[in-house]
């Protein structure tokens, strides 16, 4: 193709808002970033999404509603940043666009990532490019995580054995080893449990710097009981979300006893780092390097307890490799968007667990 311009949309479990980013693609066929933007979503939106996690009145139409709300947001962010960039939207091959998951559950065989994809093709004019992880969860996979794909090819080294590990609402890890071994999977909850938490008790949206955090001491008792978790015992290949990790997890482990919140909000982030650590130590325990990428790499606490978790290892963010820790996502979308209308696979069955490789996304063409 003569044009090498992509856009990749990331919406995560954070609920946060859309990162867009504009990528190229030089003659070796690794990503360049050119430009970013990024829209907050509304309160109200957030929690009109929040509502779709679980069965509720009429839940057919508000999914329908709420996902034409999401391709008018994300066509407005899409084209914000095209003019920022002074480029037509005939110059971009493709919109890569993960869309909002509100159900994942791939041991039932379905996973929901809405948006609305047609929509936002008519909106912007580009082609678009979307449910990436149906193929892979027909084909027997867990259809996440599949970002491990692109960390393969835009991270992997020779020489070191390297954890890329992206810390959103949900982290996942990917382990990419200098003899060309590769695996990942969700570790399980990030920063989704620990927002939802100082949401209810400050009406903040998440912990600067894990600052809240910092004030409480972690409950022992309790992290050895959330820890507990079939979950985190469980053996890859395996993905998770909101249908587990959320107020209703965390209520159960708390309904025995009262605690300040404060040290809630401690114990929440050393969850995090434990289940982080522990995960990295089972599978990846040849990683002589760790990278982190997500808004969870910017939690100085989370980071801190990481680093003392893993003792020697060498723990730095994914902007040391030149990309950006809150861009990963996005661009890897662009470079979804690129395989599939290549017609290349992006799955990797060794981490999902799909019966071979699938070339991945729904092509809606403008």
């Amino acid at each position: 193709m003569a044009s090498q311009l992509f856009i990749g949309l990331m919406s995560g479990t954070s609920l946060d808002g859309v990162d867009v980013a504009l990528v190229t693609f030089n003659h070796l066929q690794q990503p360049q970033l050119l430009k970013t933007h990024f829209v907050d979503y509304s309160a109200d939106l957030r929690t009109q999404i929040l509502t779709l996690q679980h069965p509720t009145d009429n839940e057919l139409e508000k999914t329908a509603l709420i996902g034409n709300t999401l391709a008018h947001l994300y066509a407005t962010a899409v084209n914000e940043l095209l003019s920022a960039a002074k480029i037509d939207a005939t110059s971009v091959n493709a919109i890569g666009c993960h869309g909002q998951t509100i159900r994942h559950r791939p041991e039932l065989g379905f996973t929901m990532q809405i948006g609305n994809a047609a929509l936002l093709s008519e909106l912007t004019g580009i082609t678009v490019v979307s449910d990436f992880r149906s193929r892979d969860i027909a084909a027997g996979g867990q259809g996440a995580p599949l970002v491990p794909a692109f960390h393969q090819d835009a991270f992997a080294h020779n020489k070191h054995n390297r954890a890329i590990i992206n810390i959103g609402g949900i982290a996942n890890i990917t382990y990419l080893s200098n003899t060309g071994e590769i695996f990942g999977f969700d570790s399980g909850p990030g920063n989704m449990l620990l927002d939802a938490w100082i949401k209810q008790h400050l009406g903040l949206d998440y912990d600067a710097d894990g600052q809240w955090s910092s004030t409480g001491n972690i409950i022992e008792p309790l992290l050895s009981t959330m820890l507990s978790e079939p979950y985190f015992s469980a053996q890859p290949p395996k993905s998770t979300g909101r249908d587990l990790f959320n107020d209703a997890w965390l209520n159960r482990w708390l309904a025995t006893q009262e605690y300040a919140p404060n040290d809630v909000a401690r114990t929440l982030v050393a969850l995090s780092a434990h289940s982080i650590a522990n995960a990295v130590k089972q599978y990846c325990g040849q990683a002589d390097e760790i990278y982190l990428c997500g808004g969870g790499a910017k939690n100085k606490l989370l980071t801190s307890d990481l680093q003392s978790l893993m003792g020697s290892v060498r723990i730095e963010t994914t902007d040391k490799l030149g990309m950006g820790i809150d861009w990963v996502e996005a661009i890897a979308f662009a470079w979804l968007a690129k395989k599939c209308l290549s017609q290349e696979s992006a799955n990797l069955p060794e981490v999902t667990g799909a019966r071979g490789l699938r070339i991945l996304g729904a092509i809606y063409q403008a």
